[in-house]
């Protein structure tokens, strides 16, 4: 196998993915690298298995969580079905100060989070890229809406979208395929909430990436109808919704220019100072531990916020002693996550001759509100909610005593209708919230284990408590009954929406890369996952991750066939 290639990848996620299949679509040998095992889309080992043929019914065995998977076992993904799918934390550890506690939640597949990703696909808006520049926390994005909204439309329409048109500016609209169907007692909290807050306040069917109406390139790829199973995380073998294994590894795949190594850790970057270029990556065999260096003109780094920002840090040279490309220092600085860990649920009377259909992959969501039609003095920015209303099942019988036809029976009508919504709120940019090395633990390959601190500050405090009480308003508002909220403890990372570290920006003395994801220091190396961001709005960020890293590439494209790089 040849060591030189025209683009290397790191990462073959959300971001690497697009990054490979734009850069071999466009005739350019391209490796991609992960660090982990092999997974091959349609051939997911617990996708159709029933709970009576799992060891422990699709229960996760709690002393095996503790032991192996302190994190990530506090995902929601995490069970006996997905674990396989989950690094080992054991074995890959990190650290965080005690009073700082971070939830890192990581994969351990080809195709890393995006086939474990809950699928929610919403644009940043005009609104988010000007934050920065308008209340001076943090730096003006070097971009605006309208630099992305042409790459949304592109991403948008080779994912498959689902959601439907709302004309609000806080959320611009995608490109859809049919929208997923709320049930009866969702339109009747929609129909409630509006009349109550004048429409200040909207529901909305959740925008998320599945199929409701496949296209003929989308087809082509083996892509077809979501079944709404809601089993997503153990892998879909009909490519319902959307994954790098299921679509933008695929169509690399066909041009016949993909290489992908699975099993391979990058330790670092390669530089070349009298270049000024990036000239390759450096990995090391996570079975081997054998190293070799892979060379190339471009690099794109996409192997998540904190991995990528590892990688970078540890790319060490006479000319970067502190992280290839990172004359500015903010290299591994203004780690963002969103606030998370609020909400509230609550009853609703009536509707007990209804019931609904299938199991929807997809959740309601209610737009930010806060500091757009409605204003408040306590923090600045804003957060949205997630969320469904369903009625009990059988679910609830865990735990009780019973056995027989009789508690049989007990069990087999539906209990009554619920509704729950969480927040996701904005956090704003601070120094202090860091990634670094501690170059006197390594890990099993060698490397500085990373080492992390972040925490909430006083604005987040305060809108953390917030997104408690209006969640409870709106429920109330809503016709709910034996409203209840939750303001859990701080932690970032459990909204697993980490960004920042890497930042874009106009001025290099400021921040790492420029306007098109590009190193200010190193023009050969890219940085397109989260680590790019310069805020993080309050919408989950992949569909953004896409956009950005299709718009890259095509920059890239450019300057390789003008010889700029």
């Amino acid at each position: 196998m040849s060591e030189e290639f025209d683009v290397i990848v790191v990462g073959s996620g959300m971001s690497g993915g697009w990054a490979a299949k734009e850069f071999t679509v466009k005739g350019y040998k391209t490796l991609v690298l992960d660090r982990g095992g092999d997974l091959t889309h349609g051939e997911y080992k617990t996708e159709f298995t029933p709970p009576w043929d799992m060891p422990n019914r699709g229960q996760v065995n709690e002393d095996e969580a503790k032991r192996d998977y302190e994190t990530n076992s506090e995902c929601y993904a995490f069970n006996e079905y997905t674990k396989h799918h989950f690094l080992n934390d054991r074995e890959n550890p990190y650290e965080f100060p005690e009073d700082k506690p971070i939830q890192w939640v990581r994969s351990s597949k080809v195709g890393g989070k995006s086939v474990l990703w809950h699928r929610q696909s919403y644009r940043f808006s005009e609104m988010d890229f000007e934050a920065n520049k308008k209340d001076g926390h943090g730096i003006d994005w070097p971009i605006r809406y309208k630099d992305v909204e042409p790459w949304y439309d592109y991403v948008e329409k080779f994912a498959g979208i689902s959601g439907s048109v709302e004309n609000l500016p806080q959320l611009p609209d995608s490109i859809y395929q049919k929208p997923h169907e709320m049930n009866i007692v969702e339109k009747d909290a929609k129909a409630r909430l509006e009349k109550a807050y004048k429409g200040s306040r909207k529901l909305i069917i959740g925008r998320c990436a599945h199929l409701t109406e496949p296209t003929e390139e989308q087809m082509a790829l083996g892509r077809g109808l979501c079944q709404s199973r809601d089993q997503c995380q153990r892998g879909c073998s009909w490519g319902g919704y959307f994954s790098s294994l299921s679509a933008t590894l695929p169509a690399a795949e066909r041009t016949g220019n993909l290489t992908l190594l699975s099993n391979k850790t990058a330790h670092s970057v390669t530089y070349d100072p009298k270049t000024k270029k990036a000239t390759g990556v450096k990995v090391i065999d996570t079975i081997t531990k054998e190293t070799k260096t892979f060379k190339a003109r471009v690099v794109f780094m996409c192997a998540s916020t904190i991995a990528t920002t590892q990688i970078l840090l540890n790319s060490r040279s006479e000319t970067f002693e502190n992280g290839i490309g990172n004359s500015s220092g903010v290299l591994g600085r203004y780690l963002m996550d969103h606030v998370a860990g609020s909400g509230a649920a609550g009853r609703m009377d009536g509707y007990e001759d209804v019931y609904y259909k299938g199991r929807r992959p997809t959740s309601l969501y209610i737009p930010r509100f806060m500091n757009v039609t409605e204003q408040t003095d306590e923090y600045i920015r804003g957060f949205g909610y997630q969320g469904g209303a369903s009625r009990g099942g059988w679910q609830g019988s865990w735990g009780q005593k019973g056995i027989g036809e009789d508690f049989k029976k007990s069990i087999q009508s539906p209990g009554s209708w619920g509704m729950s919504i969480v927040g996701f709120g904005e956090m704003l940019p601070n120094y202090d919230n860091k990634i670094e090395l501690n170059d006197k633990r390594l890990d099993p390959l060698g490397m500085p284990v990373v080492s992390i601190s972040a925490a909430y500050g006083e604005n987040e405090i305060k809108m953390k408590e917030d997104m408690k009480v209006q969640a409870i308003n709106i429920l109330e508002a809503a016709g709910f009954k034996n409203v209840t909220g939750w303001n859990g403890p701080p932690k970032v990372g459990n909204a697993i929406h980490e960004v920042g570290t890497a930042r874009m920006g106009h001025d290099p003395k400021t921040s790492y890369l420029n306007g098109y994801n590009q190193s200010h220091d190193v023009a050969n190396l890219f940085v397109t996952d989260g680590a790019a961001f310069a805020s993080t709005a309050c919408q989950n960020p992949s569909l953004t991750f896409m956009a950005l890293t299709a718009r890259a590439a095509d920059h890239a494209d450019k300057l390789m066939k003008s010889g700029a790089i």
